[in-house]
């Protein structure tokens, strides 16, 4: 920039600068150069005494492409300065004027001047233009005006098949497919993901964007099921995986706990030489870690030559989920120690991990650090540890009233610790009140009606019982069926209560009776106090039987080798009597039972369980 102030100066003092050409070049290298000075270049643009096109294009281009990766203004001075254009009339917008105005009306979601400037492409003749007609499809899906984008599309398809000298033009296939994937993009960002799938399907031919763009979908959606057949369809075909892929299905493979799946992950990344780079390790880290293999987590990050905040972030959240909170706690000081400021997500993992081990006072100086020391507000998150932490460890009162004490307004989250804590320890009068406040809040939530109908029948209240179950009925809240999977041969298998839907399901009948007589040898009784229904105890016992979790562990015990380890997620909290059942059954069958419920892991080895009865 220096050596063009140079430049400009010298046309400045010859006069050289009033040639439209000259000036029009300046503008450029100031605008649109590696070197560009935008605030340079409006000084330039506005000392111009009548600019051509091609110097309005440039400072609208310029403004539009600015700082694309944050928020600015610029996109928007970008159409108040075609607005200046084309109410000035001395000079005529031209076939390369309007994609960078339509842009300018994506990044600042401005549909009804996007839908102007369009009439305005009509008017002047330009919307048959290709880079015009694709821009008009981008900026109406970038401001979720599907139906438009579709319909514009749709058009330009027809152009592009009617244009017999065009159907061989390779970049004008590739720029098709380009925009099927921005309409994909679109479906997926306003939630419409059948949509996207039923474009997906009638693409003839598909770039690694299309596939990572419905992966992701999927998976930030939360269709993990759907985001693993899309990457094991991915696989079959012709496209490889490639560095965005990996990190948009490592979530669901987190999620589902598909844990040879996303062995095959990392062994790809690697064989590829694909750069595992923070977040692509963090990644891997958080996979293995919900996967139960948390050793595996530990030996991605210690090959990690210099962790940043994010990959200490995901191993110490890892330790915390195992319940080995001396662990994380060390690893937060090795953080410290190397001069990595911890961010507001690895104090969620201290906190968690003080909660899943019980350690009040350390989860409550942590607390203290973050109010007075770190240098941010604590979020929802750090309170709703707290809440945990306090109802984990039966301190009730002090829990309710660190929430009446926020300086925040909790949400539903917050008050659902608070009721998971008052049905662990059978407080039915603060339950009571609590699920009140949830009604209120979120009144379609099956959670507060659930643990409310628990804590009454855990006292065999029944009679509330079935008044909370009417209002149920009343508002058509459903509850959330308890499910469990089990990743084998890379295929992940989904087991509900009761289920009997699978194809092996007789051989898991069978292995479900020999199970309950193995254990009734060794002297089980089932805990039928879990059964919070009022029907009979030899019902109870039978419903104990089928709860996913078993059924799970049953096809796992049919379908693998004798002492090989099994891993079960489950959606729902474990249940106090499966979890006594499962260490009797890893004795029994000598096998190594990982199990990951909605808040954390349970190792199950020889009787015992790392949780040591604490969650």
């Amino acid at each position: 920039m220096r050596d063009l102030r140079q430049f400009h100066a010298h046309f400045l003092k010859t006069g050289q600068i009033h040639d439209p050409l000259a000036a029009a070049e300046i503008l450029k290298f100031c605008s649109l150069s590696t070197h560009r000075d935008l605030h340079y270049a409006r000084k330039v643009f506005r000392q111009m005494r009548e600019p051509n096109c091609f110097s309005w294009n440039t400072i609208i281009r310029a403004l539009t492409e600015s700082d694309e990766n944050n928020e600015t203004d610029d996109p928007l001075e970008a159409l108040f300065l075609f607005n200046e254009m084309v109410s000035n009339g001395t000079v005529l917008p031209n076939r390369f004027t309007f994609p960078s105005v339509l842009k300018a009306c994506a990044r600042t979601g401005k549909l009804l001047e996007g839908e102007q400037v369009h009439g305005l492409a009509v008017k002047f003749g330009f919307d048959k233009d290709e880079f015009v007609a694709s821009n008009l499809v981008r900026m109406y899906v970038m401001c979720g005006a599907m139906e438009r984008a579709q319909f514009s599309l749709n058009k330009l398809m027809i152009e592009f098949e009617n244009g017999v000298n065009l159907v061989k033009d390779k970049r004008r296939l590739e720029g098709n497919i380009v925009l099927w994937n921005v309409m994909i993009d679109g479906h997926v960002r306003v939630g419409d993901l059948m949509a996207a799938r039923e474009l997906f399907d009638k693409m003839t031919q598909r770039s690694v964007i299309s596939w990572n763009v419905m992966i992701s979908g999927y998976a930030q959606n939360g269709y993990f099921k759907e985001a693993i057949e899309m990457f094991h369809l991915m696989q079959m075909g012709e496209v490889r995986p490639n560095y965005v892929t990996l990190v948009s299905v490592l979530p669901a493979i987190s999620r589902l706990g598909a844990l040879e799946l996303g062995k095959w992950v990392h062994l790809y990344a690697e064989r590829n030489e694909t750069v595992i780079d923070d977040v692509l390790a963090s990644a891997l880290i958080d996979m293995y870690a919900k996967c139960g293999s948390i050793e595996k987590a530990i030996q991605v990050f210690d090959r990690i030559s210099k962790p940043n905040t994010i990959t200490w972030s995901a191993i110490i959240g890892g330790l915390a989920m195992h319940g080995r909170a001396k662990e994380a706690l060390d690893h937060f000081s090795r953080m410290e120690h190397v001069g990595v400021t911890p961010s507001d997500v690895v104090y969620i993992g201290v906190l968690s991990a003080c909660s899943h081990a019980g350690l009040v006072e350390e989860g409550r100086s942590f607390f203290n650090r973050i109010v007075n020391l770190a240098g941010f507000e604590p979020r929802l998150e750090h309170y709703g540890c707290m809440i945990d932490l306090f109802g984990r460890a039966g301190l009730l009162k002090e829990a309710e009233e660190f929430i009446l004490n926020m300086p925040i307004k909790p949400d539903d989250v917050i008050w659902k610790a608070l009721l998971g804590a008052c049905k662990m320890h059978g407080n039915i009068e603060m339950g009571d009140r609590v699920a009140g406040i949830l009604m209120n809040m979120v009144p379609r939530d099956s959670g507060a009606y659930v643990a409310l109908s628990n804590i009454y029948a855990s006292s065999r209240d029944w009679e509330s019982v079935a008044r909370v179950r009417l209002k149920m009925k009343e508002m058509d809240v459903r509850k959330d069926p308890g499910c469990s999977w089990i990743e084998l041969d890379g295929v992940v298998h989904e087991f509900l209560v009761e289920d009997d839907s699978h194809p092996r399901a007789k051989e898991i009948h069978s292995m479900l009776q020999e199970i309950a007589e193995q254990m009734r040898l060794v002297g089980y009784k089932p805990d039928t106090t879990q059964v919070l229904l009022n029907i009979d105890e030899e019902e109870k016992e039978s419903t104990l039987y089928y709860h996913s979790e078993r059924i799970a562990i049953a096809f796992g015990l049919i379908s693998t080798t004798p002492g090989m380890p099994l891993c079960i997620v489950k959606n729902l909290r474990v249940c106090e009597d499966c979890h006594s059942s499962i260490k009797i059954i890893s004795k029994i069958y000598r096998r190594e039972i990982i199990v990951r419920d909605r808040k954390r892991f349970h190792h199950f080895v020889n009787g015992s369980c790392s949780c040591m009865d604490y969650w």
